[in-house]
């Protein structure tokens, strides 16, 4: 049977490896190496810190699905993740999340072509997405990318500011890369 909507992915995820769906197509996914895995947690952590003291939303780690379109299904899921407060009534569930996260987080992996990495951003901005954060482990530097406007990016020496997304939250990007 091939799997081509979100529901049957979910309902056959322990089958899997991890993947994602991409237009009604299964996209397997390399799990990822040591210096990715330090990096996700890296922003995990503060991130998940400064939403709960806040009381801000809720934040999501890698493993989390979200639908961003139908008929044909993708389901994505970014290393990290966040949704404001206002919204989690509306997408509180045990499945896939319906809907797109506010904030999404993508660390580079080693074999993540610029042309697949642009055409992920653009997907999670079209999808409603306010800001995506592309982190790259070879470059040491954050980009923010946000709709309608030019991405910034961001090295060792600046900080990423959590703007209107994630109100409050501040880190240096050098603390990102330890």
């Amino acid at each position: 049977m091939a799997i081509t909507t979100a529901e049957e992915l979910f309902s056959r995820s322990s089958e899997l490896a991890r993947c994602e769906l991409i237009r009604g197509e299964l996209e397997m996914m390399i799990p990822t190496g040591g210096e990715h895995g330090g990096i996700v947690v890296n922003l995990t952590g503060p991130i998940h810190t400064h939403v709960r003291k806040n009381d801000l939303g809720r934040a999501y780690g890698a493993e989390t699905g979200f639908v961003l379109s139908r008929d044909p299904d993708t389901v994505r899921a970014p290393d990290v993740a966040f949704i404001r407060k206002e919204r989690l009534e509306q997408v509180h569930t045990k499945k896939f999340i319906p809907g797109p996260p506010d904030l999404a987080v993508e660390v580079l992996s080693p074999d993540d072509r610029p042309g697949y990495v642009r055409e992920k951003v653009a997907e999670w901005l079209e999808s409603g997405t306010r800001a995506v954060w592309v982190v790259d482990p070879d470059t040491r530097t954050v980009a923010i990318h946000e709709p309608d406007r030019k991405p910034v990016t961001l090295d060792e020496t600046q900080t990423i500011d959590g703007g209107a997304v994630l109100p409050g939250f501040t880190l240096a990007v050098s603390e990102v890369f330890v």
